[in-house]
């Protein structure tokens, strides 16, 4: 009677053998994530493209950030069953006022770009527009030309534009 006999592991050694191969698995797949951006990794990528990716995006994201605030805010009063309605009433106008204004800086952010312009940031308020241009140097055609959307789809008068280019 000569059966084959198994051995049987215990539970314990079980989650041992998986925990292990799980920890070789995450080495193996850290290394080959190291080895292939070194080698496929674009040689001629500009440094400093980083730096303005890393500009406008955070730009964007504390804008962003700051206006979820703005709205919680408002939101807030808005809510509030001890606010007058006097408070309530302007909450809401500047609540719509920041909508209008979130509005036309995403539509003139898009027609700078399709200017020819890589890429840029618009931020409105009562007194004046700032535009901020990924360019390092602008033309006095360039400006011109963001002038020109400006004063097309804004209520802003020149001498209330301000236009930055961002250098890298």
């Amino acid at each position: 009677m000569a059966k084959s006999e198994r051995k049987k592991l215990s539970a314990n050694a079980v989650k041992v053998i998986i925990l292990s191969c799980m920890v070789c698995l995450l080495v193996v797949t850290g290394v080959l994530n190291f080895v292939l951006t070194n080698k496929f990794g674009n040689p001629n990528t500009n440094v400093n493209a980083p730096t303005v990716e890393t500009f406008f995006s955070s730009y964007r994201s504390d804008r962003e950030t700051s206006r979820a605030e703005e709205f919680s805010y408002l939101d807030a009063i808005i809510a509030s069953a001890n606010a007058s309605e006097e408070a309530k009433t302007t909450a809401q106008e500047k609540k719509m006022e920041l909508l209008t204004n979130i509005d036309c800086e995403l539509v003139v952010e898009n027609l700078i770009k399709a200017k020819g312009f890589e890429d840029a940031v618009v931020t409105m308020s009562t007194n004046n527009i700032n535009v901020i241009v990924k360019q390092t140097e602008l033309t006095s055609e360039q400006v011109a030309q963001i002038l020109g959307v400006i004063l097309d789809e804004t209520k802003y008068t020149p001498s209330q534009v301000v236009v930055i280019p961002y250098k890298v």
